[in-house]
C-alpha cells in the first residue's frame, strides 16, 4: 500500500492556492492569460514545432499531449523510456526521428512500477546514476489525489518536481473510472492545466480488446475509455501485437500535421532498443511498377496492408505521394482519359508513350 507522502500536503495547498488565485475576481482587468487574437492567428508556425519529428512529421508537438496506447506488453513503456533518455539527452532521436532535449522529466509509474523498473533498467542500465538523479524524477503507485477529481495537481506535482516533462504510465491509474465522460474530462483538465504551464505530456494508455470491426484496433474509437482522452491529446499513437512479441505494428492515428508510418518495430527486448523493421518505401514501389507507374490504390494497400484500401485511406497515400513529388522524388502524371488513374514515377520526368504522340 502507497503511502502519501507529506509533501502531498504541500502540493495540495499550492495547487489551492493556485485554483484560487485563477477564479479570483479581477474587476475590469482582463486576465493575464488573454492574448490578441492577430499575434494569436497570424504568427502561427506553419509547422507545428516538434517536440518528436522534423518538418510535418511530428509524433508529438510541443503544447500538446502524446498519447501511446496498445494492449500490455507491446512496448509501450519501452519507447516512453526512450523519449524520455532522449529528452534528458542522453540520445538524439527515437524511431529515426529527433527528439529535442529538455531539462528534467517526472516519471509517474503507476501501472506496475516494479515492471516499468525492469524495462527502465535495460534503457538506463549503462547511463551515469548521478545524471539520471539529477534529471529524472519517479513517483511510484497511485497519484496523491485523483488527476480528474483534483486537475490542478497534475500540474503541481510537476512544479514541484522542477520538470518540464511528464510520463503519466498510465492515464488509467491516474483517473479511476476513465471510460466515463465526467472523469475522462477531468483528466484532460489535468493535462491541459500541466501544458499550460509550459509542461510537456506523454502518456501511456490502452486499448480495448479487438477493433470495432473484430480485428486489429486501428481508429481513435478502438482507444479504451471516455472520447476525452483522444480528443484533448495532440498526437495519438497505436501499437499492437502480441504480449512480448519482438515485432509490433505501429499506426499514427491521430496527428499533428503528416500521417507518419504505418511500420513494423522491432523491439530487442535485451537491450531495451526499439527499430523500425519495416516502412513501406513509395519511391521505391515506383521505380518497381516501371512504366505503368505507382497509383493511389497500390499506395494505400501497401500502406494499409490491405486489399481493398478505403477512400481515406487512399486520400491518405495521395498526399504522401504528392508530399514525394514535392521532394522531387517522384513525378505525377494527370489521367489521360475517364477512368485512368493519376500516376506517380520516379523521380525524372516520364511521359507514357500515348501522352508523347
Amino acid at each position: 500500500m502507497t503511502t502519501t507522502p507529506e509533501w502531498a500536503e504541500d502540493v495540495k495547498a499550492e495547487s489551492d492556492a493556485h485554483a484560487a488565485a485563477e477564479n479570483a475576481p479581477e474587476g475590469d482587468e482582463l486576465p493575464k492569460s488573454f492574448t490578441p487574437g492577430g499575434s494569436f492567428f497570424l504568427r502561427a508556425p506553419k509547422t507545428p514545432p516538434a517536440v518528436w519529428g522534423s518538418d510535418g512529421d511530428v509524433l508529438w508537438a510541443e503544447g500538446e499531449s502524446l498519447v501511446l496506447a496498445g494492449p500490455q506488453g507491446v512496448g509501450k513503456t519501452t519507447i516512453a523510456h526512450q523519449l524520455v533518455r532522449a529528452r534528458i539527452g542522453l540520445q538524439d532521436s527515437v524511431l529515426g526521428l529527433p527528439v529535442q532535449p529538455g531539462k528534467r522529466v517526472l516519471m509517474l509509474l503507476m501501472d506496475r512500477p516494479a515492471q516499468a523498473r525492469r524495462a527502465g533498467n535495460r534503457i538506463f542500465g549503462q547511463d551515469v546514476e548521478a545524471y539520471l538523479d539529477e534529471h529524472i524524477v519517479v513517483w511510484e503507485g497511485p497519484p496523491p489525489y485523483d488527476l480528474a477529481k483534483r486537475p490542478e495537481i497534475l500540474a503541481a506535482m510537476c512544479d514541484r518536481a522542477g520538470a518540464d516533462t511528464v510520463l503519466v504510465d498510465s492515464i488509467k491509474d491516474g483517473a479511476i473510472g476513465i471510460s466515463n465522460d465526467e472523469v475522462g474530462a477531468g483528466y484532460n483538465r489535468a493535462r491541459q492545466k500541466a501544458l499550460a504551464e509550459g509542461v510537456q505530456v506523454i502518456e501511456n494508455h490502452h486499448v480495448k480488446k479487438a477493433g470495432t470491426n473484430g480485428g486489429e484496433p486501428n481508429t481513435l474509437a478502438d482507444v479504451y475509455g471516455s472520447v476525452w482522452i483522444t480528443a484533448g491529446s495532440g498526437s495519438v499513437i497505436m501499437l499492437w501485437g502480441e504480449a512480448g512479441d519482438p515485432i509490433v505494428s505501429f499506426r499514427h492515428l491521430k496527428q499533428p500535421m503528416n500521417e507518419v508510418g504505418p511500420f513494423q518495430l522491432l523491439h530487442d527486448h535485451p537491450s531495451g532498443l526499439t527499430t523500425v523493421r519495416h516502412l513501406v518505401d513509395l519511391v521505391d514501389m515506383a521505380r518497381i511498377k516501371g512504366t505503368a507507374g505507382l497509383t493511389a490504390t497500390d499506395a494505400a494497400a501497401a500502406l494499409a496492408e490491405t486489399n481493398k484500401p478505403s477512400a481515406p485511406q487512399r486520400e491518405k497515400a495521395r498526399r504522401k505521394l504528392n508530399k514525394l513529388v514535392d521532394q522531387g522524388l517522384l513525378i505525377r502524371v494527370e489521367p489521360t482519359g475517364p477512368g485512368d488513374p493519376t500516376r506517380w514515377y520516379p523521380g525524372r520526368p516520364y511521359v507514357p508513350a500515348q501522352q508523347a504522340s
